[in-house]
């Protein structure tokens, strides 16, 4: 991960944590698990496993849309939104694959002017 992508993604678990768990170190699934939350727009519910893996499925998809691998297909009855995949994720490595979140995440985050 090249020195500027690793201060803004320290930079930003540490605002997360601060703002959403206690000032407790905030992981990765737990970032991308806030971002579903957020495109749902449902914060009051518990949610079984089944629902938390959607949330998550939600959020990847929202994050690699900026990307052009998803786009939104529409929002159902339930407010849940549906993506359809456009094109095929490219093969990567595990830690390729988390560079791709972290960058998408970062995006998704000064996007919405949560950072700069």
């Amino acid at each position: 991960m090249n020195p500027e992508l690793k201060i803004k993604w320290n930079n930003l678990k540490e605002k997360l944590s601060k703002d959403f768990s206690d000032e407790q170190p905030i992981d990765l699934d737990s970032i991308i698990f806030l971002i579903g939350l957020q495109e749902l727009g449902q914060f009051q519910k518990k949610f079984n496993k089944q629902k938390k893996l959607e949330i998550l499925h939600i959020a990847v998809c929202r994050l690699l849309s900026d990307y052009g691998y998803y786009e939104l297909e529409f929002i159902d009855q339930d407010g849940w939104p549906h993506y359809k995949l456009n094109e095929s994720l490219p093969n990567l490595k595990p830690g390729e694959q988390t560079i791709l979140m972290k960058k998408a995440i970062i995006n998704y985050f000064e996007k919405s002017n949560y950072i700069n």
